[in-house]
């Protein structure tokens, strides 16, 4: 079973960037999907983005569309999410899951499994 450990989180002001890596463990990404998501305090986990392991489907929430691109290294395992222009309202967990059930453009927290453990995004106004 796949193993996923989020990365690359820090605190940034508004307008800047960072890039968050999901890297895998154990099994591979090989046919699965992988999605990014992110919670903030007292809210539930909301979905970012997500791609299939081979680039094919590609698929953004409307609120990060224009500013993050989600790409995946297959040599490296390892799934990315490039984070530009933030704004304070993008301050959250950020968590990577995947959906092997083969479905496409699935968008709910509930159809994921194997989360990581988060890594903290946090936007200074």
């Amino acid at each position: 079973q796949v193993q996923l450990v989020e990365s690359g989180g820090g605190l940034v002001q508004a307008g800047g960037s960072l890039r968050l890596s999901c890297a895998a463990s154990g099994r591979t990404f090989a046919n699965y999907a992988v999605g990014w998501f992110r919670q903030a305090p007292g809210k539930e986990r909301e979905f970012v983005a997500r791609i299939y392991w081979t680039g094919s489907s590609i698929n953004y929430a409307d609120s990060v569309k224009g500013r993050f691109t989600i790409s995946r290294d297959s040599a490296k395992n390892t799934v990315y999410l490039q984070m530009n222009s933030l704004k304070p309202e993008d301050t959250a967990v950020y968590f990577c899951a995947v959906d092997r059930s083969g479905a496409s453009a699935r968008t709910s927290a509930r159809n994921f499994e194997s989360w990581g453990q988060g890594t903290q995004v946090t936007v200074s106004s």
